[in-house]
């Protein structure tokens, strides 16, 4: 073998080892939501309307995860109608919904001092 073989030979290899690298796609790891009911959420009046009227956009867990007032229960639908495109809710199933909310997901009680950033270093 001569001087360039020596290197040539070597880089031809590396060369076809990565374009057979390239064209085998990625297989991306699968994401597969879990199926939610309206049975997994505290039980009462309106629990399906408003399960149903907040997950054709997202899951339920997002909503349960709030504790808010009425008024702000009325704030947020009225955001999701305006901004979001979610479908009005207009008299008694307004009522219904907000109705569940208030009862289901009342505002908690405030750690004292306020609340604490979970990532600051204390």
């Amino acid at each position: 073998m001569n001087g360039k073989s020596f290197f040539v030979v070597p880089l031809l290899a590396l060369a076809g080892f990565v374009s057979v690298i390239q064209s085998v796609p990625a297989q991306a790891p699968q994401f597969t939501p879990r199926e939610e009911s309206p049975e997994e959420f505290p039980p009462a009046p309106g629990r399906e309307e408003a399960f149903y009227s907040c997950t054709a956009c997202h899951n339920f867990k997002l909503v349960a995860a709030q504790g808010q007032t009425r008024r702000q229960w009325e704030d947020t639908i009225n955001l999701m109608v305006e901004r979001h495109g979610m479908p009005a809710l207009e008299g008694n199933d307004r009522k219904l919904v907000l109705d569940y909310l208030e009862t289901a997901f009342p505002p908690r009680a405030r750690a004292p001092g306020g609340w604490q950033n979970p990532f600051l270093n204390r």
